[in-house]
């Protein structure tokens, strides 16, 4: 079944790199519209918005802090108005380790900055989407292996927040319902050609990992997108309050 987005008008959180950036380039190919946010990396966000396009996509790139809910309204705001007003599909992508820290050091700025980067920004960015998004929406939101496995060393703020999404996505999925909005969430694990890995786990690391998958390999950012792809499309109309475990067999749920 070929997917067809055409029509369709998408925003992704932390589109312009590593797995974003897959995303919003999937949602491109089947002809969906597409607005992403970044907040560094601004070289890469024009470069990922002039591949869209030359994949015939309409694309834009907002700076956002999404962990400013007044900068959120905004710029989701703005994005709808130039996507004909609506947003049909909403990936909150954007998330942050920050920093390895030891539990017994963890402070309390610490802690707020990775709950608020990858849990209160999924929270900030739908409820100003909701304005825009039409009945039949969609909302894929980004959790983490971590949120099963409890992560790595120095990595508790970010297993406790990625568990968070994932209750986050099953109240939304139960309220949103009426609309025939569904609401659903991945949990990629070692997923490689990201600045993530690059900056948390070094490269002198990879094959140890990867001997720990049975599949022996590690994921791309084409692997998550091809699970948002059928959270969004009508191949998974019937599908909410659902995580998809994207892992390579590294964890059963």
């Amino acid at each position: 079944m070929q997917i067809n987005l055409e029509g369709k008008s998408a925003l992704i959180t932390g589109g312009n790199v590593g797995i974003g950036a897959g995303i919003a380039t999937a949602l491109a190919k089947c002809g969906a519209q597409v607005s992403i946010t970044y907040l560094s990396h601004k070289i890469e966000a024009r470069e990922t918005v002039k591949s869209l396009q030359r994949l015939g996509c309409e694309a834009a790139s907002f700076h956002l802090d999404a962990t400013d809910s007044s900068q959120v309204n905004q710029v989701v705001s703005q994005a709808a108005e130039i996507m004909n007003s609506r947003i049909d599909i909403l990936v909150n992508n954007a998330g942050h380790l920050v920093e390895r820290v030891p539990a017994e050091s963890i402070s309390d700025d610490h802690w707020h900055r990775v709950i608020d980067v990858n849990l209160s920004s999924a929270f900030y960015c739908t409820r100003a989407t909701l304005k825009h998004m039409p009945d039949g929406g969609r909302i894929v939101n980004m959790s983490s292996l971590a949120a099963r496995n409890g992560g790595g060393n120095g990595t508790l703020p970010y297993a406790a927040s990625k568990a968070g999404v994932i209750g986050l996505t099953r109240g939304l999925a139960k309220e949103l319902a009426p609309r025939k909005i569904t609401v659903n969430a991945l949990a990629p694990g070692f997923i490689v050609d990201t600045p993530f890995h690059e900056t948390f786990t070094g490269f002198e690391n990879y094959q140890g990992i990867i001997n720990g998958i049975p599949l022996g390999e590690a994921g791309m950012p084409a692997d998550v997108a091809g699970a948002v792809l059928y959270f969004i499309s009508d191949l998974g109309r019937w599908v909410t309050g659902q995580v998809a475990e994207i892992n390579g067999g590294a964890w059963f749920v």
